[in-house]
């Protein structure tokens, strides 16, 4: 704890340092002053809403695994599952990248349509952030997160070419972002899920729209109280604005992940990263609800009104999060791995280790009664 003296101490110095800055805050809100009259808002429209989900490393904690197996298992809000693998850091990057074809090298996988789509033959030319192991050297968990992430991105874009039976919203995790996929295969795979969406409305009469919703932004973070003071999006209606790209690139630390076609075309450099244009969104009729970041796909950024009022429909029904998607929520419920799913995966690592050990199994046994975290007992 710590004592009075230096209380006061800490107390004066963060004043000084908040007085020093002050000129900070002040940029920040002649920066997003002008939002305040770009403000628009949000029209109910009646659109089906799915969403997709992958699971991440939280939603399956495993007590005992020297392996790190992890779940790669892509679901939608329908309860519609796309994927089920198990993959651990050390799984051979050849048995994956087999995986993904046929015997008669034909696609196998929605990950192996996509890495066809783009001329690709192995993971390791999708992504620079997937490498052959090296013996005798440590592997990095990480890359596991990122073949989760191709897994989603390539199940979305084989989904863009079902039938849909009505005008559909595609609400995915996250903003239609990423800087995983090497070279400019990204753009590429942008370009071919356009293709899609605009064959789905010339063929079938459907319109279909993608958009991506986050919970957290750099964006957001870094001017959500200047708005606060500036009084945006604090209207007693449902709300959005547009972000424009400078303001985005003055958030990031890397501004090309927020440089989409339009500054790519001004600075003369390839949009390598970018697949959507942000906007700031309050679904709630409350001065002070929620504040969302989304990404609207570039393609239908002349459609917001009808994107964000589709997703309007959702929102306001959102349980346990109010006012956000309740798509996007059921889809979490219905990737998480918990209770009984979790038991299950549980005891099957236990079987795949009890029989690797032959006549040593015994131990394992020993390791299941034993307790994983004996520290945790300081919090009883």
């Amino acid at each position: 704890m710590i004592d009075p003296a230096s209380q006061a101490q800490l107390k004066e110095a963060i004043q000084d340092c908040i007085g020093a800055d002050q000129g900070v805050l002040d940029t920040l809100r002649e920066e997003i002053k002008p939002l305040k009259n770009a403000t628009h808002r949000i029209q109910p429209r009646a659109t089906t809403s799915i969403s997709l989900v992958a699971t991440d490393g939280g939603n399956n904690q495993l007590q005992f695994d020297p392996f790190l197996i992890q779940l790669v298992r892509v679901i939608d809000s329908s309860n519609n599952e796309y994927c089920l693998e198990a993959v651990s850091p050390t799984t051979p990057i050849e048995k994956l990248d087999s995986h993904q074809v046929n015997n008669d090298g034909s696609a196998r996988t929605a990950l192996g349509e996509m890495m066809e789509f783009l001329g690709v033959k192995s993971l390791t030319t999708l992504s620079h952030m997937i490498r052959p192991g090296q013996q005798g050297r440590p592997i990095s968990p990480s890359w596991v997160q990122v073949y989760r992430e191709l897994v989603e991105w390539a199940i979305l874009f084989s989904i863009l070419k079902k039938d849909f039976g009505t005008d559909t919203l595609i609400v995915c995790d996250g903003l239609l972002r990423s800087k995983i996929f090497a070279k400019d295969l990204f753009p590429q795979l942008l370009s071919g899920m356009k293709d899609r969406i605009d064959a789905q409305w010339a063929n079938n009469r459907r319109r279909v729209y993608l958009a991506g919703v986050a919970k957290h932004s750099k964006v957001l973070s870094r001017y959500r109280l200047a708005m606060a003071l500036e009084g945006i999006l604090q209207a007693g209606y449902p709300a959005y604005v547009e972000v424009p790209r400078e303001i985005e690139e003055r958030a990031y630390i890397w501004s090309e992940f927020a440089r989409g076609n339009d500054r790519a075309i001004e600075g003369g450099e390839i949009n390598k990263f970018v697949g959507g244009k942000m906007f700031l969104v309050k679904f709630g009729s409350h001065r002070w609800d929620p504040v969302w970041p989304i990404d609207i796909f570039v393609p239908q950024v002349k459609e917001v009104q009808a994107i964000l009022g589709s997703m309007l429909a959702d929102a306001i029904n959102g349980f346990p999060v109010p006012h956000y998607p309740r798509c996007l929520q059921k889809a979490h419920e219905n990737a998480a791995l918990v209770d009984f799913d979790l038991d299950i995966l549980q005891d099957f690592i236990f079987d795949g280790i009890r029989s690797s050990l032959g006549a040593q199994s015994s131990t394992l046994d020993i390791f299941q009664l034993q307790d994983a975290d004996p520290a945790q007992r300081r919090y009883g």
